[in-house]
């Protein structure tokens, strides 16, 4: 996979935050060495987050953010304020850009304090440097947007600011190097044309950079396929949508799972989303469940957020139960109105962020699940799809 092609979930996000007019926008630009925002003398000339993925070097593929003035004013001001507060519960870097000609105001150690509490690692940098004539800060990095002063030593220290390497993997470490993996794959109305989805393509590529080998099938040809191997499978990984038909057809033996199980797995949730699966059996008439994908897409008629899992939820409950959706960076702020939330995989979505949607969760006291533990709890297997995962196993 190029550097270009990096999924945004496998980016680093480095959000700018800062004071309208601090020249958020300007280092932004000096930083990445390209025009990606509006640069203007005029107060609050961003006035939603601006994104952009690259690469940028010595960090590699990233997530760039300039967001607006974080004392801006008046209604308008508010909903960017709040759109600021968003962006970082997906921000792994926050540069504070403070204006050198006026020095660190209440709105930046407001912005300081809330890094802190959300445990963002963070670089305070004073520009303009070039009108100030300060060289040097005790707890900055002094740098000039117009100047390109310090602009590369900004993106060093933002280098060493990064986790190392993430070493977790989808299901390499599950299938040895030789080993034959096979992945269901139904192409039916609600698959993308003449494409995989993002979770497909990660794991034959996770398994290729194993060693092991990967048959990609359709559920109607599993049957055919599992009967021709000379060898059984050392695991069989199907979608969701079609656990019903696949654990029928795969034998007991066989370890069987799904890609959203190990997307759970892969970004540090799967051991809430077991536990919350057993709320389903908790629902009661006029309770809501949230279902949320963290991408967007164009709905299809039997859509599985908005209409396959509603369905399978109230014949498996016989429950009257609200169903609420949301997509993409949209998530409630309030989650006191929700029984259960069943979450997407969160492949669009980087570790960070599906981290807070998860705590927000356990700290608003609302069961947290995903899309492929909740099909397989509902259909009576998820012991089983969590053969590979024995520690647990014991939680069902």
């Amino acid at each position: 996979m190029s550097l270009n092609s990096t999924p945004s979930g496998e980016r680093v996000h480095i959000g700018f935050f800062g004071r309208r007019n601090a020249g958020k926008s300007s280092v932004v630009n000096a930083v990445t060495d390209q025009q990606i925002s509006v640069v203007s003398e005029v107060k609050g000339t961003t006035t939603d987050p601006v994104t952009k993925a690259m690469e940028l070097l010595p960090l590699g593929p990233v997530m760039i953010i300039d967001t607006p003035g974080f004392d801006d004013e008046g209604s308008l001001g508010e909903q960017r304020v709040k759109r600021t507060g968003q962006v970082l519960n997906r921000t792994d870097i926050a540069v504070l850009v403070v204006d050198g000609t006026v020095g660190k105001t209440a709105a930046d150690e407001e912005l300081i304090e809330i890094f802190k509490k959300k445990e963002i690692p963070y670089l305070v940098v004073y520009n303009k440097c070039d009108l100030t004539g300060i060289q040097s800060y005790a707890d900055g990095l002094a740098v000039s947007a117009q100047d390109k002063m310090n602009i590369r030593e900004l993106k060093e220290r933002m280098a060493r600011l990064t986790k190392t390497e993430n070493n977790r993997r989808l299901c390499a470490d599950l299938v040895g190097a030789g080993e034959l993996a096979v992945l269901v794959v139904p192409v039916d109305k609600a698959a993308p044309k003449g494409r995989l989805i993002l979770p497909q393509q990660q794991t034959i590529r996770d398994l290729l950079d194993a060693g092991a080998a990967a048959v990609t099938v359709r559920d109607s040809e599993l049957a055919q396929t599992l009967q021709g191997l000379c060898v059984p499978p050392a695991l069989v990984v199907t979608d969701s949508q079609v656990f019903a038909k696949v654990k029928e057809l795969v034998p007991a033996e066989v370890p069987l799972t799904s890609f959203s199980i190990l997307m759970a797995r892969y970004k540090g949730f799967l051991e809430t989303a077991v536990r919350g699966a057993a709320a389903i059996e908790q629902l009661r008439d006029g309770d809501t469940v949230l279902i949320s994908e963290g991408c967007t897409h164009h709905r299809q008629c039997d859509d599985i957020g908005t209409v396959k899992l509603p369905r399978w939820l109230k014949a498996h409950t016989g429950r009257d139960i609200r169903i609420e959706t949301t997509s993409g960076k949209d998530f409630p702020e309030d989650l006191s109105a929700y029984r259960l939330i069943i979450h997407c995989g969160g492949c669009m979505l980087n570790e960070r962020e599906m981290t807070f949607r998860r705590k927000f969760a356990e700290d608003s006291g609302v069961s947290f699940t995903n899309y492929g533990t909740a099909i397989a709890y509902m259909n009576g297997i998820l012991k089983r799809t969590l053969s590979v995962f024995p520690d647990l196993q014991e939680l069902v």
